[in-house]
């Protein structure tokens, strides 16, 4: 995370360890629990999260083991697996999937474990089933840390591998999909002094002490990102990675080398149903020319240098075992920047149609809330919906799907008060092209869901004890004990239970997590607050008079998609806390409903258009399944779902069903993309 640019086991060996750690580690588990490892899925997984709900989180279970792990005919490998479809991601029974969650997490960018997210797979486990719980989220991106993966030249450091492996396995068996991250940031917290008011991440020492760079200075900087530009040293060693410098060896061909070897290990350490679940690859975190060329600019930087970079980086996959698997390819980490004179020209301009093998990969940050000085108010309803649709318009030109993979706004320090109301608008981004106040009258234009993983879930948020650039006379404990960031969505609360540090009413979103066809508009009003203020921007029109009346002041979303006609498999909902399958009320065209039927089928035929189910991988957390009738859904139908929390009655569901199909009648939404 970079707040200045477009986006900012155990396994760990004894000899590591010291006796703060050791004890560090001792009252963690303490404070969390102890958990039975499995290692792989299987029929005792539904108990061990009924469990891990009860200890972890405090809260009583909602469903048996057994009908947590109850197998409905498409939450199989096919559900899990997730490819590039054109400009949408896709699972295996081709419903269209939006990937939604978080980043695990910046604990990575520390020492204190090893350069792990997690002090175990315990710890990952039961974050996992916080994660889903608490937020329903789908997706991380997990970091991982070259410097802890090659510590010297040349040598692999296995049980660090060991460690990121049980702990992604942990994500994995919780339901959740998996795309890790060689993350850094400032290059190397090894060109930082022991005394310096700043630190970094990524590169190892090795790389760093044969490189010779000079004494790390940022000069007058306010914030850590400033270093990425100011910072001789930074500036320096990051143009060498670029430019191969020989550091004993050839520095980035070390790095690829490494890369190539952690993805080998993945694939060969995982079962064929967990690799299924690993999304992707990030190959490298924000990256930055640090100096250019004589006569070079940054487009000319990412078409020349950064793009035969992701090509390498691909040819490591596919000889690593990954070829089914794309690429997460981020453009120059300023290119997308909201203040003027920090923005570097770029987003992939000159790569081309990349095809399925990659993802455009970006992230943002407002640097203007962020600065303090250059927004001096609240965001606004629409705050980013320009931002956002320039994402999507550089996916789409580039022939593959999009994903903001970091985004968020600090919690503490001067700007934390506008974090309610930025972080509300960065998810109505997310979810739709336009703003709440003209979404009904222009709907047709709201364009697909973006994919989006927030910066961060990190469950020892404030308890941390970071020896700050080895400094043992620097213990930072606060927030992200990281350059004074706090920024993670999760905490434990004193009695050690994992709880949300922002209004659950904004991180446990309605979204399409899987559309049988192709999402032509979508919207959630999720009645966030911003201290007491209950934040509405997407009010139901006058228009829709009986629509508005079932709503009333609750939260709601409403769903456009058309059918490609081609999968059984439903349409499936998140569907947030507080929306239970007893009271939560259904407006669709496929029918009407308050409470919706546990789902059944006969084969691949759905008993219920309308049903609800638990999301997989957990006992509590729900999904709504929408299914239609084959007879009428040939390619090209058009289906809505209005979802709104709280019952009401038969005659106003009535009412409001006649009002949305004529309004979805009269609104020229489009239709589905030319066949290849």
């Amino acid at each position: 995370m970079t707040t200045t640019g477009a986006g900012p086991r155990t396994a760990r060996r004894t000899t590591r360890r010291t006796t703060q750690r050791s004890t560090r580690r001792t009252t963690r588990r303490s404070t969390l629990g102890t958990t039975r490892r499995t290692t792989r899925r299987c029929a005792l997984l539904g108990a061990v999260l009924a469990l891990l709900t009860g200890v972890a989180l405090g809260g009583p279970t909602t469903a048996t083991a057994d009908s947590a792990r109850a197998a409905l005919w498409f939450d199989d490998r096919a559900a899990t697996e997730v490819t590039v479809d054109g400009a949408r991601f896709a699972d295996g029974h081709g419903r269209e999937v939006v990937l939604r969650g978080f980043n695990v997490s910046g604990e990575t960018k520390l020492d204190e474990n090893g350069g792990l997210p997690f002090a175990s797979a315990a710890d990952a486990r039961e974050s996992a089933v916080a994660l889903r719980s608490l937020t329903g989220g789908n997706a991380v991106r997990f970091l991982l840390s070259w410097a802890y993966a090659e510590p010297e030249p040349g040598r692999i450091d296995t049980a660090y591998l060991r460690g990121a492996t049980e702990q992604i396995r942990a994500l994995l068996d919780a339901g959740l999909r998996v795309f890790p991250d060689f993350h850094q940031d400032l290059h190397s917290r090894y060109l930082f002094d022991k005394d310096s008011w700043y630190t970094g991440d990524g590169a190892p020492r090795w790389a760093i002490e044969a490189g010779g760079y000079p004494r790390e200075s940022c000069g007058i900087c306010v914030l850590w990102g400033q270093n990425i530009t100011q910072n001789q040293a930074v500036k320096s060693a990051t143009r060498d990675f670029w430019n191969n410098r020989v550091l004993g060896i050839p520095v980035q061909t070390a790095f690829l080398d490494t890369a190539q070897k952690t993805m080998a290990y993945l694939a060969q350490n995982l079962d064929a149903d967990e690799f299924a679940g690993i999304v992707g690859f990030d190959p490298y975190n924000e990256p930055f020319a640090g100096e250019y060329a004589a006569g070079q600019n940054s487009r000319a930087w990412e078409r020349d240098v950064l793009w035969p970079f992701y090509e390498k980086f691909r040819s490591r996959m596919d000889a690593a075992g990954w070829r089914d698997k794309p690429v997460f390819v981020e453009p120059n980490m300023f290119w997308n920047a909201n203040l003027d004179f920090a923005r570097h020209e770029g987003g992939l301009l000159d790569a081309g149609a990349v095809g399925p093998r990659y993802v455009f990969n970006t992230h943002f940050y407002d640097q203007k809330a962020i600065s303090g000085v250059f927004m001096w108010g609240k965001a606004n309803d629409g705050q980013y919906a320009t931002d956002f649709s320039t994402v999507r318009d550089r996916s789409a030109a580039l022939g593959t799907s999009g994903i903001v993979s970091e985004f968020g706004h600090p919690l503490n320090g001067m700007t934390a008060d506008k974090a309610p109301t930025v972080n509300k608008a960065l998810y109505q981004a997310l979810d739709s092209r336009l703003p709440g106040a003209t979404w009904w009258t222009g709907a047709a234009r709201s364009g697909p869901v973006l994919s989006g993983t927030q910066w961060q879930w990190d469950i020892y948020s404030g308890r941390h004890r970071e020896a700050m650039n080895g400094n043992p006379d620097k213990i930072l404990t606060e927030g992200d004990a990281w350059n004074d960031e706090d920024m993670s969505a999760v905490g434990l609360d004193t009695s050690g239970r994992a709880v949300l540090r922002q209004d659950a009413r904004l991180l446990d979103r309605l979204y399409p997590g899987a559309v049988a066809g192709r999402t032509v508009a979508f919207t959630y009003e999720d009645r966030s607050r911003d201290g007491g203020t209950t934040l509405t921007w997407n009010r139901i029109p006058d228009t829709l008079p009986n629509t508005a009346r079932l709503v009333g002041t609750g939260r709601y979303g409403i769903l456009v998609w058309r059918s490609e006609g081609a999968t059984r498999a439903p349409t499936q909902l998140h569907l947030p806390n507080g929306f239970t399958p007893a009271t939560t009320t259904v407006v669709s065209d496929l029918g009407t409903a308050t409470g919706l039927p546990a789902y059944t089928a006969q084969g691949q035929t759905a008993d219920h258009a309308l049903a609800s189910a638990t999301e997989p991988g957990t006992t509590n957390a729900q999904r709504l399944l929408l299914t239609a009738p084959p007879a009428s859904d040939t390619a090209g139908t058009l289906h809505y779902a209005l979802v709104a929390e709280g019952p009401t009655t038969p005659e106003l569901r009535a009412a409001a069903q006649r009002e949305l199909t004529a309004w979805a009648a009269s609104t020229a939404f489009p239709g589905l993309p030319a066949a290849p």
